[in-house]
């Protein structure tokens, strides 16, 4: 089945032009949240109602649910960075390549500090209303990062 995007061809063309910006900006600032370790950027980039799928077990929606994730993750790894690599835009949707950084410095997923550096690709797409994102669909290499700091495959 074809995505179909209706547009109005009365609307001005800054309209148009303003609302890919909006949705943009909500965009790097998700992704600015991680890299300046500050959840409360999240408040600004998505919806009081956003959905993140897959939804952590024990979390619900809208900017609150993430932010527990969030502020383990940046003990776990201080130097976190989330590099946006690409970003795939139309209106109201959209597709993020990322790289995320960091130095494994706190407990992850019940593996003890190792030092180690993780390099993890990241792939996302977002579904935007208002200028915000609304949902967002992820995909992360976890496994990829387990085996770097040493913990997968698991130890028989």
């Amino acid at each position: 089945m074809a995505n179909v995007v209706a547009v109005d061809p009365n609307a001005p063309a800054s309209a148009a032009a303003s609302t890919a910006e909006a949705e943009r900006a909500a965009l790097l600032t998700f992704y600015r949240a991680f890299s300046e370790r500050r959840p409360e950027l999240v408040d600004e980039a998505v919806t009081q109602d956003w959905e993140d799928i897959p939804l952590p077990p024990g979390h619900g929606l809208g900017p609150e649910s993430i932010k527990p994730i969030l502020r383990a993750f940046f003990e776990a790894f201080p130097d976190v960075h989330l590099a946006v690599l690409d970003i795939l835009q139309e209106p109201g949707r959209a597709a993020v390549r990322s790289l995320l950084t960091g130095t494994h410095r706190g407990t992850f997923l019940g593996v003890a500090p190792t030092g180690k550096e993780i390099s993890v690709a990241c792939h996302d797409f977002h579904a935007l209303r208002n200028g915000r994102i609304a949902r967002t669909w992820h995909l992360e290499d976890w496994f990829t990062a387990l085996a770097q700091i040493g913990a997968w495959p698991p130890a028989r």
